[in-house]
């Protein structure tokens, strides 16, 4: 019996201990320097459309499309689909030259399908490449142009680097958040792309060439489009690659009830793609001989950080309680070698990447964070969210 516990027991530390060691390479790679390739001149520059997908967007909407309108040579090249609004985003958007394309269906619900809808339109003069754009962001000087570029030359999807800014007055729980995200969206895919490794689709700032997103559907209600986007295009052999120059900027809802709203969603679609879709990512990397689909499955294995943090939590206190009545202690030794890892790699990234932004005082607000976040992993038990729900703005 103590056998097949301490065998149990074994088999847990060695399944947190993938993650744990994943982050920390990932975080690790990214204190590389940036290899100095010098750019490649374009003969001549794509065609591109810039679709933006917005559900009642009113009153945020004007400061995408400023952003973006002087980044492109004419405003139609803009595409604003105005998905089930019931306000002036339409309106609003038609002031600025771009053009304006509305949809109403109240069954089929979501981001995917406006996407889906928006690229139907283009499809009788369909443009070199796509840019997916949300209608909350903010897109740095010569975003576009980059995203263009570096599709054009690689022929493959491209993400950008996508950042939240914290509120006026964050809040602790804001800052960790922030901090969270710049670890997921900066730390660990800079890292990715040190090592020339694909990564994930992070929902705006992505760039497509139009051949590759006609090999699959975005016509779906995926609470997580964006990435199973990107585990689709990989599978099809055009796994996406990170464009750090790019920038697109959102920001953290300061409303508590808009804030749980946003992470619920991010999150139950996060864990329900990774049970999903990592065995088909192993199998793909099998079948097809690909190291990149197998290296995009050990990424996406990583759950959310905080999740990950609790697990670990629990798993040292078990372990430490096993070996207390007699079991093996090697159980609790790979945690403790998991933790140094998941602690090491999280502690770099940040002191690399955010230590302006983020204070060291602010890294004592983690276990605060980590309890606000218990409820919302028991509700992934109890009853995991499946449906797009529109994250309310400030």
């Amino acid at each position: 019996m103590n056998i097949l516990l301490e065998a149990f027991l074994l088999v847990i530390a060695f399944i947190l201990l993938i993650p744990c060691t994943v982050l920390f390479i990932e975080c690790f790679s990214a204190l590389f320097p940036i290899s100095k390739n010098s750019d490649i001149e374009l003969k001549e520059q794509p065609s591109l459309k810039v679709l933006i997908p917005a559900h009642n967007e009113e009153r945020g909407i004007e400061n995408t499309l400023k952003s973006i309108l002087n980044q492109v040579n004419q405003p139609d090249k803009i595409v604003v689909i105005a998905d089930n609004c019931t306000d002036k985003t339409a309106e609003v958007s038609r002031q600025y030259g771009v053009t304006v394309i509305e949809r109403q269906d109240n069954e089929k619900r979501g981001k995917g399908y406006a996407l889906d809808y928006g690229l139907n339109f283009l499809k009788n003069y369909p443009p070199d490449i796509v840019i997916l754009v949300d209608a909350d962001c903010y897109l740095e000087p010569e975003t576009i142009q980059k995203l263009a570029q570096k599709v054009s030359i690689t022929g493959k999807p491209i993400q950008a680097l996508y950042l939240l800014e914290k509120p006026p007055n964050p809040s602790p729980k804001d800052t960790i958040s922030a901090l969270a995200f710049l670890v997921k969206n900066k730390v660990r895919f800079t890292g990715l792309s040190r090592l020339g490794l694909p990564c994930l689709l992070g929902g705006t700032g992505m760039a497509f060439p139009w051949s590759v997103l006609q090999k699959v559907s975005l016509a779906s209600g995926n609470i997580v489009e964006d990435m199973q986007l990107g585990i689709d295009l990989a599978l099809a052999g055009y796994s996406p690659l990170f464009c750090p120059t790019a920038q697109v900027t959102g920001a953290l809802p300061e409303q508590t009830s808009a804030a749980k709203t946003q992470r619920t969603r991010w999150e139950h679609g996060h864990l329900q793609t990774l049970l999903t879709q990592v065995p088909r990512l192993i199998q793909g990397a099998i079948s097809q001989k690909r190291f990149d689909l197998f290296a995009l499955a050990l990424e996406l294995s990583v759950p959310p950080l905080s999740l990950l943090v609790m697990l670990w939590i629990g798993g040292m206190i078990i372990m430490l309680l096993a070996g207390l009545f007699g079991l093996s202690w090697l159980p609790l030794i790979i945690l403790t070698i998991a933790g140094t890892l998941l602690i090491t790699g999280i502690l770099s990234g940040w002191a690399k990447f955010g230590r302006k932004e983020i204070p060291a005082l602010a890294l004592l607000a983690i276990p605060l964070y980590v309890l606000w976040k218990i409820p919302l992993y028991f509700a992934f038990l109890l009853r995991p969210q499946t449906q797009w729900i529109r994250t309310e703005r400030d």
